[in-house]
């Protein structure tokens, strides 16, 4: 017998199940609430409520853990392509050499975008954000293959419309980059690995073929791995609440993508960047910020430090930190933006205010100055962040409708005017 939870309303009793998940997280089943009791809960933010059962992502935010499908973020940073990643997020196992092999000749199957969606780009103006790009063109690419509008989740046709959209969305990335610059659209090459491809069509030229490092290579694998799937985070539950309605794959992670370029979500990594140089430009001590940070009656924050999860370190903060020393040493580059962020967290480590609050580097803090390296401009961080999270939103989607969870619906609790006749014109 499950454990219950009992709640007391207008002095009666009611008891709910208490579920327990495979890592011992626990939760009060109050599916009948309304029906049995006419109350509902409040819980503006959704911290407090489980939206749904997913056996994709797990998240431990006071030890520091991440795990996709079992697998702890540290060995497949190290050990995983980001077509491994992608291919274990959407499948739950990790691919053999066969299927790894079928998956990433899908991929490069559907790398090329179609030549009518080239003319798309030139309707948006140069200085249009590419997050707006991005959003729109998956909508266009999806009229372009009516196939994957009515898309099963299992077998062939599920597993074609996957790999296609991580293809695409990597294509309308690089071309949206492309467009705004002037340049000339550079087609994927299938010879190329998944990233390899990526910058190739960012940063080639006609007379100049770019050829990624193996260490560049790896640094933007590594950070794609990282960005996979995080959670019922604000983009993925976005993601299903529009799929929950039998929205198509297409228009639902294009919603994903919007919720994902706000800047308290997939925009921080840029806000770090801008921070760190407005540190750089002023010539104030650290400690000058630091202190505006602590100023109660300062609206100032130090972007990159703390997280809605995590108590702990972000583990994925700590491996993008080893990463950005081996690109920068491999282009033999100097960055004083990183020698800023260095002595950011040393002070903010030994600071009591910060140490209190949780208030450790995230993810965030170090992604934008490995993105800075590898020649990605700021305002593309949030489309890399995009290409990263593709798999998780796929998959999310996916067990969504394995579940056939219902038609999401939040409840409210009504604050307005009570019932009031109607004033006719003249009288107002």
């Amino acid at each position: 017998m499950s454990d219950q939870a009992t709640l007391t309303i207008d002095g009666k009793n009611y008891q709910y199940d208490i579920i327990t998940g495979s890592e011992n997280e626990r939760c009060i089943d109050i599916r009948d609430l309304r029906a049995e009791t006419g109350c509902i809960t409040m819980d503006p933010g959704y911290g407090n409520t489980g939206s749904c059962f997913s056996a994709i992502t797990y998240v431990d935010g006071a030890k520091g853990i991440l795990r996709y499908r079992g697998y702890p973020i540290e060995e497949l940073a190290e050990k995983a392509t980001f077509v491994e990643a992608a291919y274990l997020i959407l499948n739950g196992e990790l691919p053999n050499a066969r299927q790894l092999a079928d998956f990433r000749a899908q991929i490069a199957e559907h790398a090329p975008l179609h030549t009518s969606l080239e003319h798309h780009f030139s309707g948006f103006p140069k200085s249009a954000p590419p997050m707006a790009i991005l959003s729109a063109m998956l909508n266009i690419v999806s009229c372009f293959h009516p196939e994957v509008l009515e898309v099963h989740t299992e077998g062939p046709e599920f597993d074609r419309t996957a790999a296609l959209l991580l293809s695409k969305v990597r294509a309308i990335a690089a071309f949206s980059y492309r467009m705004a610059s002037g340049k000339p659209f550079m087609h994927p090459n299938p010879n190329l690995s998944y990233c390899s491809n990526f910058l190739h069509m960012m940063f080639s030229e006609p007379y100049r073929e770019y050829e990624a490092s193996p260490v560049v290579e790896r640094a933007l694998t590594l950070f794609l791995v990282l960005h996979a799937d995080h959670e019922q985070n604000c983009s993925t539950s976005t993601v299903r609440v529009v799929g929950s309605s039998r929205a198509n794959l297409f228009s639902s992670v294009s919603a994903g993508v919007c919720a994902l370029w706000g800047p308290l979500h997939g925009g921080a990594n840029a806000a770090v960047i801008r921070m760190l140089e407005d540190i750089k430009t002023s010539g104030r001590p650290i400690s000058y910020y630091l202190d505006m940070a602590k100023d109660k009656n300062n609206d100032y924050k130090l972007m990159g430090f703390g997280h809605r999860v995590y108590k702990n370190f972000d583990p994925r903060s700590r491996i993008l930190k080893k990463r950005v020393y081996e690109v920068l040493n491999e282009l033999q580059q100097q960055d004083p933006l990183l020698d800023i962020a260095l002595e950011l967290e040393e002070k903010t480590l030994q600071d009591e205010y910060f140490i209190e609050r949780n208030l450790y580097p995230n993810v965030d803090f170090y992604s934008g100055i490995l993105l800075r390296a590898i020649g990605i401009p700021l305002n593309m961080y949030t489309v890399m962040f995009a290409i990263g999270r593709m798999p998780g939103w796929i998959a999310n989607w996916r067990e969504l409708h394995d579940h056939q969870q219902r038609i999401s619906r939040p409840r409210q609790i009504y604050t307005g005017p009570t019932l009031r006749p109607f004033v006719p014109l003249a009288q107002r």
